[in-house]
């Protein structure tokens, strides 16, 4: 997979990124090596957080799908 990343440049030194595809997905990090990193971190965090079946009650369904 792979996803748009949008790197800032912090206002205290250092850096920080977001992935507009997955809502509320960013990082930080004081150097660039340290911000991808975290940033793929982040990334497969979000990824695998598990969508529990009562968050959709009534005719939802969860579905799974491999990309």
């Amino acid at each position: 997979m792979r996803f748009k990343v949008v790197a800032h440049e912090a206002e205290g030194g250092g850096f920080w990124a977001e992935a507009p595809a997955l809502p509320g997905c960013a990082t930080q990090g004081e150097t660039m090596d340290e911000l991808m990193k975290s940033v793929r971190e982040a990334i497969e965090g979000w990824l695998s957080v598990d969508i529990q079946e009562e968050a959709f009650p009534g005719s939802g369904k969860i579905l799974e799908i491999a990309i």
